[in-house]
Protein backbone atom coordinates (compact mmCIF):
# COMPACT_ATOMS: atom_id res chain seq x y z
CA UNK A 1 0.00 0.00 0.00
CA UNK A 2 2.36 2.73 -0.85
CA UNK A 3 2.42 6.20 -1.27
CA UNK A 4 3.54 6.92 -4.81
CA UNK A 5 2.77 10.30 -7.34
CA UNK A 6 1.61 8.55 -10.77
CA UNK A 7 -0.32 11.79 -11.54
CA UNK A 8 3.80 13.88 -11.78
CA UNK A 9 3.74 14.56 -15.23
CA UNK A 10 -0.27 15.94 -14.94
CA UNK A 11 -0.08 19.70 -15.81
CA UNK A 12 0.08 21.74 -13.09
CA UNK A 13 -2.66 24.84 -12.71
CA UNK A 14 -2.46 28.06 -11.10
CA UNK A 15 -4.61 28.61 -8.01
CA UNK A 16 -6.01 31.77 -6.60
CA UNK A 17 -6.88 30.70 -3.44
CA UNK A 18 -7.93 34.23 -2.02
CA UNK A 19 -10.35 34.72 -5.02
CA UNK A 20 -11.80 31.03 -4.43
CA UNK A 21 -11.91 31.96 -0.71
CA UNK A 22 -14.11 35.00 -1.28
CA UNK A 23 -16.58 33.46 -3.73
CA UNK A 24 -17.49 30.63 -2.18
CA UNK A 25 -20.63 30.59 -0.76
CA UNK A 26 -23.10 27.69 0.92
CA UNK A 27 -24.95 28.54 -2.21
CA UNK A 28 -22.11 27.78 -4.37
CA UNK A 29 -20.77 24.41 -3.05
CA UNK A 30 -24.44 23.20 -3.11
CA UNK A 31 -24.35 23.75 -6.66
CA UNK A 32 -20.97 22.47 -7.20
CA UNK A 33 -21.80 19.27 -5.94
CA UNK A 34 -24.74 18.58 -8.45
CA UNK A 35 -21.98 17.94 -10.96
CA UNK A 36 -23.90 18.83 -13.44
CA UNK A 37 -23.32 21.59 -16.31
CA UNK A 38 -22.48 24.18 -14.04
CA UNK A 39 -19.72 21.75 -12.31
CA UNK A 40 -17.99 20.79 -16.04
CA UNK A 41 -19.05 23.38 -18.19
CA UNK A 42 -20.12 26.44 -16.16
CA UNK A 43 -18.89 29.39 -14.85
CA UNK A 44 -15.22 28.66 -13.23
CA UNK A 45 -16.84 29.66 -9.99
CA UNK A 46 -18.74 26.44 -9.82
CA UNK A 47 -15.91 23.94 -11.09
CA UNK A 48 -13.58 23.48 -13.66
CA UNK A 49 -15.38 26.53 -16.04
CA UNK A 50 -15.32 24.23 -19.60
CA UNK A 51 -14.07 21.00 -19.07
CA UNK A 52 -12.82 19.80 -22.64
CA UNK A 53 -10.70 17.18 -24.08
CA UNK A 54 -7.06 17.76 -24.73
CA UNK A 55 -4.05 15.01 -25.10
CA UNK A 56 -2.02 17.52 -22.53
CA UNK A 57 -3.58 16.49 -19.75
CA UNK A 58 -3.25 12.51 -19.83
CA UNK A 59 -1.42 11.58 -22.46
CA UNK A 60 1.63 12.42 -20.77
CA UNK A 61 0.19 10.25 -17.22
CA UNK A 62 -1.21 7.09 -18.91
CA UNK A 63 2.63 5.71 -19.83
CA UNK A 64 3.31 6.28 -16.11
CA UNK A 65 0.65 4.08 -15.29
CA UNK A 66 0.77 1.57 -18.37
CA UNK A 67 4.59 1.13 -17.22
CA UNK A 68 4.20 0.64 -13.77
CA UNK A 69 1.19 -1.94 -13.32
CA UNK A 70 2.68 -3.50 -16.30
CA UNK A 71 -0.72 -2.60 -18.44
CA UNK A 72 -1.38 -4.94 -21.43
CA UNK A 73 -4.38 -4.73 -24.46
CA UNK A 74 -5.89 -7.95 -21.77
CA UNK A 75 -5.64 -5.85 -19.47
CA UNK A 76 -9.26 -4.69 -17.62
CA UNK A 77 -9.38 -1.16 -15.90
CA UNK A 78 -11.95 0.71 -14.37
CA UNK A 79 -12.09 4.56 -13.52
CA UNK A 80 -14.25 5.39 -10.65
CA UNK A 81 -15.08 9.02 -11.38
CA UNK A 82 -14.52 9.07 -14.88
CA UNK A 83 -15.86 12.49 -15.95
CA UNK A 84 -16.57 12.77 -19.45
CA UNK A 85 -14.12 9.33 -19.59
CA UNK A 86 -10.84 11.42 -21.20
CA UNK A 87 -8.52 9.51 -19.24
CA UNK A 88 -10.07 5.70 -20.58
CA UNK A 89 -9.72 7.64 -24.04
CA UNK A 90 -6.10 7.96 -23.93
CA UNK A 91 -5.50 4.60 -22.46
CA UNK A 92 -7.40 3.13 -25.29
CA UNK A 93 -5.48 5.58 -27.50
CA UNK A 94 -1.55 4.11 -26.05
CA UNK A 95 -2.97 0.82 -25.43
CA UNK A 96 -5.55 -0.13 -28.37
CA UNK A 97 -7.85 -3.12 -27.21
CA UNK A 98 -7.46 -2.62 -23.46
CA UNK A 99 -10.78 -3.16 -21.36
CA UNK A 100 -11.91 -0.22 -20.12
CA UNK A 101 -14.93 0.88 -18.08
CA UNK A 102 -15.90 4.33 -16.09
CA UNK A 103 -18.69 5.12 -14.21
CA UNK A 104 -19.26 8.89 -12.41
CA UNK A 105 -22.31 9.76 -10.26
CA UNK A 106 -22.95 13.13 -12.86
CA UNK A 107 -25.73 12.06 -15.65
CA UNK A 108 -24.41 14.98 -17.27
CA UNK A 109 -20.87 13.85 -17.70
CA UNK A 110 -21.65 10.57 -19.06
CA UNK A 111 -24.24 11.92 -21.22
CA UNK A 112 -21.49 14.13 -22.70
CA UNK A 113 -18.32 11.83 -22.41
CA UNK A 114 -16.56 11.98 -25.55
CA UNK A 115 -17.78 9.61 -28.40
CA UNK A 116 -15.22 6.93 -28.04
CA UNK A 117 -15.89 6.54 -24.74
CA UNK A 118 -19.92 6.35 -24.56
CA UNK A 119 -20.12 2.85 -24.88
CA UNK A 120 -17.59 1.93 -21.82
CA UNK A 121 -19.32 4.70 -19.29
CA UNK A 122 -21.91 4.53 -16.98
CA UNK A 123 -24.27 6.68 -14.00
CA UNK A 124 -22.99 4.97 -11.22
CA UNK A 125 -22.27 5.25 -7.50
CA UNK A 126 -19.05 4.79 -6.12
CA UNK A 127 -20.20 3.34 -3.09
CA UNK A 128 -22.12 0.72 -4.81
CA UNK A 129 -20.25 -0.40 -8.29
CA UNK A 130 -21.87 -2.60 -10.55
CA UNK A 131 -19.67 -4.85 -10.78
CA UNK A 132 -18.67 -8.31 -9.99
CA UNK A 133 -16.21 -8.85 -7.20
CA UNK A 134 -12.38 -9.09 -8.63
CA UNK A 135 -13.75 -7.62 -12.04
CA UNK A 136 -10.58 -5.51 -12.91
CA UNK A 137 -6.57 -5.55 -13.13
CA UNK A 138 -6.59 -1.81 -12.33
CA UNK A 139 -9.16 0.14 -10.66
CA UNK A 140 -8.38 4.14 -10.37
CA UNK A 141 -10.24 6.81 -8.70
CA UNK A 142 -9.13 10.64 -9.07
CA UNK A 143 -10.01 13.27 -6.54
CA UNK A 144 -13.43 11.52 -6.60
CA UNK A 145 -14.18 9.40 -3.56
CA UNK A 146 -13.88 12.34 -0.97
CA UNK A 147 -16.32 14.11 -2.54
CA UNK A 148 -18.73 11.40 -0.22
CA UNK A 149 -19.43 12.07 3.43
CA UNK A 150 -17.46 10.14 5.70
CA UNK A 151 -18.93 6.99 5.87
CA UNK A 152 -20.32 6.90 2.54
CA UNK A 153 -15.83 7.24 1.51
CA UNK A 154 -15.69 3.95 4.09
CA UNK A 155 -17.71 2.02 1.50
CA UNK A 156 -16.49 3.28 -1.85
CA UNK A 157 -12.48 2.19 -0.63
CA UNK A 158 -14.09 -1.10 -0.19
CA UNK A 159 -15.54 -1.08 -3.58
CA UNK A 160 -12.83 -0.17 -5.39
CA UNK A 161 -11.15 -3.49 -3.11
CA UNK A 162 -13.85 -5.57 -3.82
CA UNK A 163 -14.05 -5.01 -7.47
CA UNK A 164 -10.19 -5.16 -8.71
CA UNK A 165 -8.28 -8.72 -8.26
CA UNK A 166 -4.70 -6.95 -8.70
CA UNK A 167 -4.13 -2.95 -8.14
CA UNK A 168 -5.63 0.41 -7.17
CA UNK A 169 -5.01 3.96 -7.10
CA UNK A 170 -6.69 6.49 -5.77
CA UNK A 171 -5.99 9.98 -5.10
CA UNK A 172 -7.85 12.48 -2.62
CA UNK A 173 -7.65 15.52 -0.63
CA UNK A 174 -5.22 15.77 2.43
CA UNK A 175 -3.02 17.81 4.36
CA UNK A 176 0.07 17.27 6.72
CA UNK A 177 0.39 20.77 8.03
CA UNK A 178 -2.08 23.51 9.89
CA UNK A 179 -0.55 25.69 7.16
CA UNK A 180 -1.80 22.76 4.32
CA UNK A 181 -4.95 22.35 5.84
CA UNK A 182 -5.60 26.55 5.82
CA UNK A 183 -4.97 26.24 2.10
CA UNK A 184 -7.50 23.24 1.65
CA UNK A 185 -10.13 24.69 3.50
CA UNK A 186 -9.23 28.04 0.80
CA UNK A 187 -9.58 25.27 -2.08
CA UNK A 188 -12.37 22.77 -1.43
CA UNK A 189 -15.48 23.34 -3.29
CA UNK A 190 -16.77 20.22 -3.07
CA UNK A 191 -15.18 17.22 -0.47
CA UNK A 192 -16.85 16.32 2.20
CA UNK A 193 -14.16 14.36 3.55
CA UNK A 194 -10.84 15.68 3.87
CA UNK A 195 -8.33 15.02 6.48
CA UNK A 196 -4.86 14.38 7.74
CA UNK A 197 -2.52 11.95 5.32
CA UNK A 198 -1.76 10.12 8.86
CA UNK A 199 -5.74 10.08 8.91
CA UNK A 200 -6.25 8.92 6.23
CA UNK A 201 -3.57 6.00 6.10
CA UNK A 202 -5.31 5.13 9.31
CA UNK A 203 -8.83 5.09 7.25
CA UNK A 204 -6.99 2.65 4.53
CA UNK A 205 -6.09 0.10 7.11
CA UNK A 206 -9.61 -0.05 9.11
CA UNK A 207 -11.51 -0.39 6.00
CA UNK A 208 -8.74 -3.02 4.37
CA UNK A 209 -7.60 -0.85 1.29
CA UNK A 210 -4.66 -2.13 -0.29
CA UNK A 211 -3.97 -0.33 -3.08
CA UNK A 212 -1.84 2.94 -4.12
CA UNK A 213 -2.50 6.24 -3.18
CA UNK A 214 -1.58 9.92 -3.48
CA UNK A 215 -2.38 13.80 -1.79
CA UNK A 216 -4.15 16.40 -3.30
CA UNK A 217 -2.94 19.20 -1.46
CA UNK A 218 -3.51 22.71 -3.17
Amino acid sequence: MPEINLLENYPKSKRNLDERQERKTPEVQRIARQFGKEFFDGDRLYGYGGYQYHPRFWQPVVPVFQNHYGLTQESRILDVGCAKGFMLHDFLQLIPGIKVRGIDISEYAIENAVADMKPFVQVADAKKLPFADQSFDLVISINTIHNLPFEECKQALREIGRVTRQDAFITIDAFRTPQEKRLMDMWNLTAKTYMSVDDWISLFKVVGYKGDYYWFIP
